[in-house]
């Protein structure tokens, strides 16, 4: 170890991750009933340390994985909470990235074992530290994305129908959308591919499927919501 910056303070570097899912028209966050001090018995995201022979983007995946057993998840960083009291445990600089996860594919041993629960989005409990922060500028930079960037189908199965789409959006914006209007905008949208499979589970008659189609849409990546 060099000694150029010996005469500096060291702080730990967090990872916190805020875990969006989407289950029963509803978006939820997954969140851990913390068993360990600072903070034993309250309500926490899930979140790490960076070591040394990684970098921060690698130390999310990590924590992520560590949690939900799943790779190659759509990530993004929100930024940096670095207030001076924020964790009474040490002085920590905090990296915080949300995810966007397909509820049915986690590993629910893992998140069994972590002591983490689904929570709906609207009536989350009380958090410890910062992580309300976080949550909240997490919810502002999906939202901004989701309106441009098709990012919303990572919280999808692979086939759903129109009503679970619109749904969705509903979710992540907060608010009702016109039913004919977010219609004709995902007609006009090539990516978004009409299957011959129906869902039943709904009605009798049924609801077709469709599909996102990654590859035409980098063709022409034009999403607006």
């Amino acid at each position: 170890m060099t000694e150029y910056y010996r005469q500096n303070p060291q702080f730990y570097v967090g990872i916190d991750c805020i875990i969006f899912g989407f289950d029963k028209n509803q978006l939820n966050l997954l969140l851990l009933k913390r068993n360990f001090e600072p903070a034993k018995g309250k309500w926490s995201l899930m979140g790490g340390f960076i070591q040394e022979n990684e970098s921060a983007d690698d130390a999310a995946k990590r924590v992520l994985a560590e949690l939900t057993g799943l790779q190659d998840v759509y990530m993004d960083h929100i930024g940096a909470f670095g207030a001076i009291d924020r964790d009474p445990g040490e002085r920590v600089i905090s990296l915080a990235y949300y995810a966007l996860i397909n509820i049915n594919e986690y590993d629910r041993e893992l998140v069994q074992k972590h002591n983490a629960y689904w929570v709906n989005i609207e009536e989350l409990p009380e958090l410890i530290f910062d992580h309300a922060e976080m949550v909240q500028k997490a919810r502002m930079i999906m939202k901004q994305k989701a309106s441009n960037e098709p990012i919303g189908f990572n919280l999808l199965p692979e086939l759903f129908t129109l009503t679970q789409l619109q749904t969705l959006y509903e979710a992540i914006f907060g608010e009702p959308m016109d039913k004919r209007n977010f219609r004709k905008r995902v007609a006009e949208m090539d990516f978004i591919e009409k299957t011959d499979k129906i869902d039943k589970t709904g009605s009798r008659r049924g609801a077709y499927l469709y599909k996102f189609n990654d590859k035409a849409y980098r063709k022409d990546p034009k999403f607006k919501l």
